[in-house]
């Protein structure tokens, strides 16, 4: 299980904290309902409109190269949101089979263009593919919004529907600050916890692809959303 920073080269960005904390009770209720307020509503409630702008093309890119994708190669993206990697890994990889599994109607009706037609609609807990299916199955900062008995069982159906070849990235902090942080911050996650937690999750549920961290980095007014690569240099994989 290689500890791996494939989004890498996803903007940095801060967040305005104090901003956030405001009606985030309420804000939290709303969220999780992943419909039009998550996706297209205020920054409160979400993304704060989630809009195609290609910054997910140099990721792809990485991915692609990572997974040695070619012409025929099926790959899945679960929790895909509106299908903007999606289309961008089809864009770098001609021929690429590409596929995406969202639990939000909203995303889905509302996808990118060159996505329509390639996401079901369905939980990351029951994936409805065959075992073996995938050349590459990617799960970016999704299945921390289920609970811990869900999250393993969605650990195990990558790993099932793509053996050895799964690219999870997961919510985690490292010290107490960054939890406050990620507290005051995150609006969906429902399993969370250190790196060491997640390792033995991921081991629960026999897992052997490759994973990486989403770490809310502290800084004195605002965080800036990160992903730790071996907990070394940060990089921000956004949401």
């Amino acid at each position: 299980m290689p500890e791996i920073n494939l989004l890498s080269k996803y903007p940095r960005a801060k967040r305005n904290l104090i901003a956030r904390k405001q009606g985030q009770a309420k804000n939290r209720i709303i969220a999780k309902r992943f419909g039009r307020e998550y996706f297209d509503g205020t920054r409160d409630q979400g993304y704060g409109g989630y809009r195609y702008d290609g910054r997910w093309i140099p990721i792809a890119r990485d991915i692609a190269k990572h997974f040695n994708l070619k012409s025929g190669d099926r790959v899945l993206d679960i929790g895909c949101a509106k299908g903007f990697l999606l289309r961008d890994l089809m864009a770098v990889v001609t021929g690429l089979d590409a596929w995406g599994l969202e639990i939000s109607q909203y995303a889905i009706e509302n996808c990118h263009p060159d996505a329509r037609g390639r996401i079901v609609c369905g939980s990351a807990q029951t994936l409805p593919f065959a075992s073996g299916s995938f050349a590459a199955a990617l799960c970016i900062n999704v299945v921390h919004n289920l609970g811990y008995d869900a999250c393993v069982e969605a650990v195990q159906e990558i790993e099932r529907v793509a053996p050895g070849c799964g690219y999870i990235q997961v919510d985690a902090y490292r010290n107490d600050d960054e939890r406050d942080a990620f507290l005051d911050w995150v609006l969906t996650a429902e399993t969370f916890g250190k790196p060491d937690m997640w390792h033995r999750l991921f081991e629960r549920a026999g897992y052997s692809g490759d994973y990486y961290w989403t770490i809310l980095e502290v800084d004195p007014e605002w965080t800036v959303l990160s992903a730790a690569p071996g907990l070394k240099d940060h990089q921000e994989p956004g949401r």
